[in-house]
């Protein structure tokens, strides 16, 4: 049996951590002219969209199905912070999410039906709006999606069993919109008591995203918002095919945006000055989204923001730490397999895209729209180390700009410490634990903390955790490299692209029909699991020990779970749990192999434990 007690608390779930003491807005953001203002001062901003601020699409649990959760006061609150610590002082999250009968949302969407609201949908948006103003950061509010994805107007549609574009001008479909934008505009935050449109931490409303509306349709939109909230913005949400010319003359219109992408052919600087050009001074204008750029092109386009008098540009996307440890990732299909959301401040994980050149120019360019120099990084707060089962298992609660992490070990709850992991990346593995303590010794019992480290030093350590009693070792390979592996076969390949497939794993290994990989343990094995993708729960896969590497292997009895199958937009791949043995006493060596010849041979492993020396 193992033992666990921890030693200092876990901060409580719902918002125990302190504010950084950021200004919390006072006045509601105004325009006059074409500039926004806060008060008497200009304002003016670079940061983020954040789209899972106020529902999490990513949510992958290996066997758990569906994606769909709400975000938590620690993910709320890391995000929110990480921004403020890039110099960000506005957040646009993605849409008001609407019911789709033909996605994997579940229940999670916040209009069920019109005139039908989900109250623990709006709670988290609620802990969002409260937890922004203490942190300093204002939110945008986009009322509709054009798109599918979370739902929008092609459900507002099917609701009434009507056709695609009456959403812009049929009666009935119009008033059920408003019926949303009435609810939202009037809602009593259930934690600061406060209504809506009394909420300066409320950038603004966004009539939708990427709309393609009628012009009568967002002038109806925008007149009635204004007629229910005087005290925000409204902001088009015509953004993606250039200035919506009509709305330059709506009085009820404060601010317009564009968005940048190269499937629209306007991802470059020329095109924010073609905006700047287009709006004349008769509006605020920002650049909504822009992303999947190169990163010299990136900066021309925020010079050209900060040269033009642009009231700001949000970079597309930012991802947040996850409660169980780790960060949410989002591959990003129309990325072209390439770019995936960030994560603040930087890892190698994100190489392939520049993420440690993105983030710094984000940085750089929120703190010199505002007349700003650019401070030195602070060192990161304490992050929290949560329960240990397993020291193959450990994981923690990241410090919001924490860099790398030192796990420390001790064999007495006060010390002395030393350092078992170093350097550890908390953004090196999707959705497993961080990681494995193989020096432990069986039979040993511990007690972990961990530090968080970036340029400006050291947090001060975690709770710690134990006595956890080691009752076993394990092997445990990513399936990053063959570092780990004692002998492979042909056919196999790494794996890294189209990572939405397979719950956004980015190092997987394919094993092709006859392909192999043998491990070697350093003790007595008592079972082998396997974390398997594949297109089928059939796919063939092949567990066999043997106490000498050249065989022969003795095929091992196997257990298989999977999920149920997921409707959704992204075509995953089907999650396998592989469960081996018993195992044969002198067995040393493990092959995991595809065997030659199978229908569907091709199986990506992501994830291989190979469990050995358990005490009696």
């Amino acid at each position: 049996m193992i033992a666990i007690r921890s030693v200092v608390l876990l901060a409580a779930a719902w918002g125990a951590a302190a504010p950084t003491g950021a200004a919390p807005p006072q006045e509601f953001i105004t325009r006059r002219g074409a500039k926004l203002y806060d008060g008497a001062r200009e304002f003016r901003f670079v940061s983020w969209n954040a789209p899972n601020l106020h529902l999490v699409e990513d949510a992958f649990t290996f066997l758990g199905g569906a994606p769909w959760r709400y975000p938590d006061a620690f993910e709320v609150r890391d995000a929110l912070r990480s921004i403020r610590q890039m110099g960000g002082t506005v957040v646009r999250p993605y849409v008001i999410s609407v019911r789709r009968n033909d996605g994997d949302m579940g229940p999670h969407a916040h209009v069920a039906a019109p005139g039908e609201f989900n109250e623990q949908a709006f709670a988290a948006l609620d802990l969002v709006l409260k937890t922004a103003e203490e942190e300093g950061v204002r939110v945008i509010i986009p009322l509709v999606d054009n798109w599918k994805w979370w739902g929008g107007v092609e459900q507002y549609v099917a609701f009434r069993g009507k056709q695609g574009d009456d959403f812009w001008t049929d009666p009935q479909l119009i008033d059920d919109f408003k019926q949303t934008i009435h609810y939202l505009v009037n809602r009593r935050n259930t934690l600061t008591g406060r209504r809506y449109r009394d909420d300066p931490a409320l950038f603004g409303w966004e009539t939708g995203n990427e709309l393609d509306a009628t012009p009568e349709w967002t002038r109806q939109i925008a007149a009635y918002i204004k007629g229910l909230d005087p005290n925000h913005l409204v902001i088009d949400g015509r953004s993606l095919h250039g200035v919506p010319e009509a709305s330059l003359d709506d009085p009820n219109v404060d601010v317009v945006t564009t968005h940048h992408y190269p499937n629209v052919g306007n991802n470059n600087a020329a095109s924010i000055r073609a905006a700047v050009k287009a709006v004349d001074g008769k509006k605020a204008y920002f650049v909504g989204e822009f992303g999947f750029v190169p990163v010299d092109e990136a900066q021309r386009m925020l010079d050209a923001v900060h040269e033009l008098g642009v009231s700001g540009a949000l970079y597309w996307s930012l991802r947040f730490h996850r409660r169980e440890g780790g960060f949410y990732w989002h591959h990003e299909p129309s990325g072209g397999d390439l770019y995936k959301a960030y994560h603040w401040p930087g890892f190698a994980s994100g190489d392939e895209y520049r993420e440690n050149q993105v983030l710094p120019m984000i940085r750089d360019a929120a703190f010199r729209i505002r007349g700003q120099r650019v401070p030195p990084v602070a060192s990161p707060e304490a992050p929290t180390l949560l329960p240990i089962l397993d020291v193959a298992h450990i994981a923690w609660q990241g410090a919001a700009g924490g860099r790398a992490y030192d796990v420390q070990r001790s064999e007495r709850v006060h010390g002395p410490w030393e350092v078992v992991g170093k350097d550890v990346s908390d953004a090196a593995v999707q959705y497993r634990p961080l990681f494995a303590d193989r020096s432990a010794r069986i039979g040993g019992a511990y007690y972990y903390r961990v530090v968080a480290k970036n340029e400006g030093g050291a947090s001060p350590p975690s709770n710690a955790v134990g006595p956890v009693e080691v009752t076993h070792q394990t092997l445990v390979d990513e399936m990053r490299d063959l570092s780990l592996v004692h002998a492979a076969a042909q056919p196999y390949g790494f794996r890294t692209g189209d990572a939405r497939k397979t719950q956004e794993d980015i190092h997987r290994v394919e094993l092709g029909g006859g392909g192999s990989l043998v491990y070697r343990s350093p003790g007595k094995v008592a079972k082998v699991t396997l974390w398997c993708f594949a297109s089928s729960d059939d796919a063939p896969i092949r567990v066999a020990a043997s106490d000498k590497p050249e065989g022969p292997f003795a095929e091992l009895p196997t257990k298989r779970t999977t999920a149920p199958s997921v409707a959704g937009d992204y075509g995953y791949l089907r999650p396998i749990l592989v469960e081996a043995g018993p195992v044969p006493a002198d067995a040393r060596y493990i092959r995991i192999e595809a065997p030659a010849g199978a229908a569907d041979s091709n199986v990506q492993l992501s994830r291989i434990e190979v469990r050995y020396g358990d005490s009696p």
